[in-house]
């Protein structure tokens, strides 16, 4: 790296200006991503959903030219491996069966996010953008190196990044998710023409017994208000007391979310007599909505379908959106039009014993999600000959 470049660890986001952390995070770009942006990422310090006490200490990487912000990364030092949704438990509990400390980790990500974006941020006009990549990749390696922490995790990379930290050392880990595409459909009943009848049939089916009993509404913007986070709130702390136990998000970051990103926000809520009774969050980026959160206070059929899925393309078809990413899990996506799509992590483990152990998992990993894709791809719902 040439001397005018220099790295440095800032333990606050707030402690980098947010117009030049946005400017290497590609905000306003065709397809920005509007969870790497300084809004989200400060709303959720700022509200204290991350920080050290819980296991989020934040390490941004923040990569300078002559003193000027040219490149950053969305860095933590963790205690624990929750609110990542790429697993690596069981090689925590392997490397601590074997006499090491797995905790504390390097974590590039963005909290409680599983959505793919970017993470070596460096704006896409930049000069030597890749060599700059490069250089928070190997930042990232030699601060776990000073900290003497066991391993460096860059989960939900884009496929570029993931290649090139490939090159630079960090393992390639392949994992799925289920999106949907926009294949430029003009209305929800030209997706539907594109399905077998049988499911086509069951689609309108579930739509029809959801909307029976709850009035759904698609809010962004100024229509959002505080008694809609307080009823979205109260869904979210019942899903997450039902699922996990633990709600990694608390109500204040909520109320900074619509202040800050309200243009970036749509928020599905259905009403019962004229009560909130469920809602699901999702963020608008350039060409992607992206599912977030969901709860209910009621269990009605069909519901988390509609509120979830079917609104979310609903929004994407209206505003020519390219994808709808849903979230996590869930193979029961697939019926629904939601197919597999590869996801992309990489990771870099000190202790060379163990890394061998792990890049052998990895490949062999690697090849099974491959055919467990191929073979998911294959159970869509879409029409094949005769059909």
């Amino acid at each position: 790296m040439p001397d005018r470049f220099s790295l440095k660890v800032v333990s606050d986001i707030h402690r980098v200006d947010a117009a030049a952390w946005d400017a290497c995070a590609g905000a306003g770009s065709p397809t920005h991503n509007p969870f790497v942006t300084h809004a989200f990422l400060s709303a959720l310090e700022e509200s204290g959903s991350v920080s050290a006490e819980n296991g989020w200490a934040p390490q941004h990487l923040i990569l300078e030219e002559d003193g000027r912000v040219v490149g950053c990364a969305p860095l933590y030092l963790k205690t624990h491996s929750y609110g990542e949704y790429i697993f690596d438990w069981g090689w925590a509990q392997a490397y601590e069966r074997a006499g090491g400390r797995y905790y504390p980790k390097l974590q590039c990500a963005v909290p409680f996010t599983p959505a793919t974006g970017p993470r070596l941020l460096v704006a896409e006009n930049t000069p030597q953008r890749e060599a700059l990549q490069r250089a928070l990749a190997e930042g990232m390696m030699e601060l776990a190196r000073q900290l003497k922490v066991s391993s460096v995790h860059v989960t939900f990379a884009t496929e570029a990044e993931h290649k090139l930290m490939a090159d630079e050392g960090l393992m390639p880990r392949l994992s799925e998710q289920f999106h949907w595409k926009n294949e430029g459909y003009a209305s929800f009943d030209d997706f539907l023409a594109a399905l077998s009848s049988r499911k086509r049939k069951t689609i309108r089916r579930e739509r029809d017994v959801a909307n029976s009993r709850v009035k759904i509404s698609t809010l962004t913007g100024d229509d959002i208000t505080e008694r809609h986070w307080d009823a979205f709130f109260r869904f979210y702390m019942n899903t997450s007391d039902r699922k996990w136990g633990q709600a990694y998000l608390n109500r204040e970051f909520f109320s900074l979310l619509g202040e800050r990103l309200k243009d970036a926000v749509v928020l599905v809520m259905g009403e019962e007599n004229g009560e909130p009774v469920c809602g699901a969050l999702n963020l608008r980026g350039g060409d992607t909505l992206f599912g977030r959160n969901w709860g209910t206070a009621v269990d009605y059929p069909m519901l988390h379908f509609e509120v979830c899925y079917y609104r979310a393309m609903d929004f994407a078809i209206a505003e020519k959106l390219a994808w709808v990413e849903a979230g996590a899990q869930g193979e029961h996506k697939i019926q629904r039009g939601y197919l597999p799509r590869s996801t992309y992590s990489n990771h870099w483990i000190a202790d060379r014993g163990f890394r061998n152990a792990v890049a052998d998992f990895l490949a062999r990993e690697r090849a099974a999600v491959t055919q467990q894709m191929e073979e998911l791809t294959e159970l869509g719902p879409f029409k094949r000959d005769g059909q």
